[in-house]
């Protein structure tokens, strides 16, 4: 990996890869947490819909047609801390790739009648994200852990709030967080280093803009409780809990990732053990750790049905209390095994060049540093018993649990 920053502070990370194609990722600390207490709700999301609406120099027709010509693959995404602009193509088609994406960028036009088409679509965007079960349970969870978080409010927005975004406040966002000094580009391919430097200095390096920075997330502990919420289009039932990791360290976070791959990862995990290999309670069952700037919580995640509800809750507790009062689990070969395994799953997650750009970006944007990306599969050989029974005796404590259930 190489690193190199333009003059007007543009940083550019580098990785080579055989294939004859080229990936690349640009990305903003511009994603919904920097709405709170300026804009709207979804106005992030927005901006992200309405730059390939048009350019100085394309139609949207325009954009589209070069995009399937261009592309393997191409994306956006919004997310709590960043937005992200994503493609892969042919190394002979990269220079074309990125002259379009920087065109997109840095000469949108923001048309009228294209903003009044993009709101509708993203209105309907909003029904689906309300159809996947999964992701309105983490929602729910995310609202009622949370009063003053951004995260306790959907990325996409309200209903009512992405009707009440005007163009004047997806061009004042664009024009806050849309500058030089906030952008990250990450590419990965068997184009030389110093090729894809010339690359990117030719359609970026004039790009002068000044920037204000960004504010940290209001920091807020979750709320402890259990919260139940009836949904009609379901049969089984979601459970999910949420602990908080604000307060961890690094070394803290990756003791912690050590304990999860033992507790909630695989077919042999504690949790899967306990409640479907035993119990056979639940088809789903697992855990993660979300550690992004504005979003940071250990979860549990499991479907079961209603009537299995209780006891499943009974054996999550149980599980949680053994553990965290248990000696001599997580010895050293067990240790080695989880460590062995954290490697290879981010080694599989990094072998897409597209992931990789994701991950770079988006790292060197929330953290200041891509390195990271693997960093923390690394240096785990310190981690020990004694630095995970204490990570988890500090954060498994009241967590919020969000349930639905099938109804009305």
């Amino acid at each position: 990996m190489r690193k190199y920053t333009l003059k007007n502070g543009i940083k550019l990370i580098y990785e080579y890869r055989a294939a004859d194609i080229t990936s690349f990722c640009i990305g903003f600390n511009a994603g919904a947490l920097e709405e709170s207490g300026r804009f709207k709700l979804g106005t992030a999301h927005a901006v992200e819909h309405m730059l390939s609406k048009g350019t100085k120099n394309r139609t949207e027709k325009e954009i589209n047609e070069l995009c399937d010509e261009i592309f393997g693959f191409e994306n956006a995404m919004t997310n709590f801390p960043y937005v992200i602009y994503y493609g892969t193509s042919l190394s002979q088609d990269f220079e074309r790739g990125f002259e379009l994406y920087s065109d997109m960028i840095l000469n949108a036009t923001f048309p009228e009648q294209g903003f009044k088409e993009e709101m509708n679509i993203i209105l309907e965007e909003l029904k689906e994200w309300k159809d996947d079960v999964y992701q309105h349970c983490e929602d729910s969870l995310l609202s009622n852990a949370f009063n003053k978080k951004r995260i306790k409010d959907l990325i996409i927005g309200t209903e009512e709030s992405v009707r009440a975004i005007t163009l004047e406040d997806i061009k004042n966002f664009y024009d806050r967080y849309y500058a030089p000094e906030n952008c990250v580009i990450s590419v990965c391919s068997s184009l030389s280093f110093e090729d894809v430097i010339l690359v990117v200095e030719k359609y970026f390096k004039d790009w002068e803009k000044s920037f204000c920075d960004i504010e940290e997330d209001e920091r807020e502990f979750n709320q402890y409780g259990t919260f139940t919420e009836k949904i009609s289009n379901i049969k089984g039932a979601k459970l999910q809990y949420l602990y908080n990791i604000d307060d961890l360290d690094e070394e803290e976070i990756k003791a912690l990732s050590v304990f999860n791959a033992a507790f909630g990862e695989g077919t042999s995990s504690i949790l899967f053990d306990e409640i479907r290999t035993k119990n056979g309670l639940a088809y789903d069952v697992g855990s993660f750790i979300k550690n992004e700037r504005g979003i940071k919580f250990f979860a549990i995640n499991i479907a079961t049905s209603e009537k299995n509800l209780d006891r499943t809750l009974s054996i999550v507790d149980d599980s949680i209390y053994k553990i965290k009062n248990s000696t001599g689990y997580f010895n050293e070969k067990k240790i080695n095994l989880l460590c062995r395994g954290i490697k290879l799953k981010r080694q599989l997650k990094l072998e897409k060049s597209i992931q990789l750009c994701k991950e770079l970006t988006t790292y060197e944007l929330m953290y200041g540093e891509a390195k990271k990306v693997y960093d923390e599969a690394a240096e785990l050989h310190y981690i020990n018993e004694e630095k995970i029974l204490k990570v988890i005796n500090k954060v498994l404590n009241k967590p919020t649990i969000q349930i639905l259930i099938p109804g009305n």
